[in-house]
């Protein structure tokens, strides 16, 4: 009789793995950023390039990469294993949303509706310039984009990496047809759009064969083509010089925010010169149209075209057999987000007074695509958040000039703010794989609207 006697290998010390881990990101991070962080170029009085080598700095930045993956891999990983494990075994009790949460979408309207005037009242009239026009009026814009973005990827699953193509056709629009015809920012509006949603039709013909990786390709260079021509059609768009002297936006044709005007804001309502006036117009005008990309995304959602998006994002092969027209639901849905590009871009332009290609190179295109992935595809309150977190953030880094005092006068913030936001974005999906929102209601429900949990689907689809 053959007695089969068999051994399990005894667990690993969790503290011997994470003190491994920690040397081995400890020589990754080392290798990474010696010549990013612990070298630096400079020209000495001779005007001679010298390496001024700075090695606490690099040290700081090894020591902090170690510290954290041997945290994360020692206390953090297993913490969260146990409480994964924990929720398993625990009975599922479905509770009742508190009232913050029911009314979260009216309460964040409210809260942005009041925020220039928060922004006056605590910084004074010229102190809220910038608070309403790098946080609000940015942040705002980056919502707009995202929101038309989700139309494409977090709706209808088709991988568009660039979308800021249309981004620059709706501000290319509303520059050359305003600089050379003095057309109203109002006329050009719906025309952005239009010119961008035609466009989008233009791209949606070649990639209606072509999904996943080789989607994504073709977007891409979509996106480069636009930005070449751009630069190199000089006659009509002022190659890389730009665009500049483009006209602002009236308050609907009644009243004027240039200084000069008779009909001036200020000196219609008697108030103290100021360029805060437009900036807060400007705000308003974004916020509506922000609303607005939403109201019709939710609208859409309802209607059979949504319906649609969502079962080609599932699966097309079954989409098709159940006699719905891919064709024309990937036509629509680059259409319409595409659409709101345009509508994006035209206010970019009013806004910014000026345009050139390098405001649409690739990285725009990603940093939307990343908001609308770190918020979770297909819900608009978490693709808000992480477009307030990734962007707001951005220029919060900005800020933080008091780090010179840690790491000396030479270090600028500006330099690392992007290394800074690459880090928390990790973070983020690691802590967060579906996103902020890893939940979102179903358009369609039978007898009772539930919420799906984020077991249930996807991942990057919750």
């Amino acid at each position: 009789m053959a007695v089969t006697v068999s051994a399990s290998r005894p667990a690993a010390n969790p503290l011997a793995r994470a003190v491994r881990e920690a040397l081995f990101a400890g020589v990754i991070s080392f290798g990474m950023f010696v010549l990013l962080i612990g070298l630096k170029t400079d020209q000495n009085i001779r005007n001679e390039l010298v390496l001024e080598p700075r090695w606490g700095l690099l040290a700081a930045v090894v020591a902090l990469t170690m510290l954290g993956r041997f945290l994360y891999v020692g206390f953090i990983a297993p913490a969260m294993a146990r409480a994964k494990a924990e929720r398993a075994k625990a009975p599922v009790v479905v509770s009742e949303p508190g009232f913050i949460r029911r009314n979260s979408n009216k309460i964040g309207i409210v809260v942005l509706f009041l925020f220039p005037i928060v922004s006056v009242m605590a910084f004074g009239l010229q102190g809220s310039l910038k608070w309403v026009d790098n946080f609000g009026i940015q942040i705002l814009i980056y919502v707009m984009l995202a929101w038309g973005l989700n139309i494409v990827v977090g709706l209808a699953g088709l991988l568009d990496l660039g979308y800021v193509a249309f981004y620059a056709v709706g501000a290319y629009s509303y520059a050359l047809l305003a600089s050379h015809y003095g057309l109203s920012f109002w006329i050009l509006l719906p025309c952005a759009g239009i010119m961008a949603a035609m466009w989008g039709v233009i791209l949606g013909f070649p990639v209606l064969r072509l999904r996943g990786d080789y989607l994504a390709i073709v977007t891409l260079a979509f996106g480069e083509i636009i930005r070449l021509v751009l630069i190199n059609w000089r006659e009509v768009t002022n190659g890389s010089a730009g665009i500049s002297g483009i006209p602002k936006v009236s308050f609907f044709g009644l009243m004027s925010f240039n200084v000069s005007d008779p009909n001036y804001i200020a000196k219609v309502l008697g108030l103290a010169t100021s360029g805060v006036y437009y900036k807060i117009f400007l705000y308003y005008l974004i916020l509506l149209l922000c609303l607005l990309t939403a109201f019709v995304t939710i609208r859409l959602r309802r209607l059979p075209v949504g319906r649609a998006w969502e079962a080609l994002r599932e699966d097309e092969i079954a989409c098709r057999s159940l006699g719905i027209n891919t064709t024309t639901t990937k036509l629509t849905a680059f259409a319409t987000g595409a659409m709101f590009g345009g509508f994006a871009g035209s206010f970019f332009a009013a806004r910014q007074g000026f345009v050139s290609p390098e405001s649409f190179v690739f990285l725009e295109s990603a940093i939307v695509l990343a908001i609308v992935v770190l918020g979770g595809m297909g819900s608009l309150g978490g693709i808000a958040v992480a477009a307030a977190v990734m962007i707001g953030g951005t220029e919060i880094l900005r800020e933080l000039q008091f780090l010179k005092a840690v790491f000396g006068p030479d270090f600028t913030p500006e330099l690392y703010r992007m290394l800074l936001f690459g880090m928390a974005m990790v973070i983020v999906m690691i802590w967060k794989p579906r996103g902020f929102v890893g939940s979102r209601e179903p358009t369609a429900f039978l007898k009772e609207r539930k919420a799906v949990s984020t077991s249930f689907t996807k991942e990057g689809h919750g």
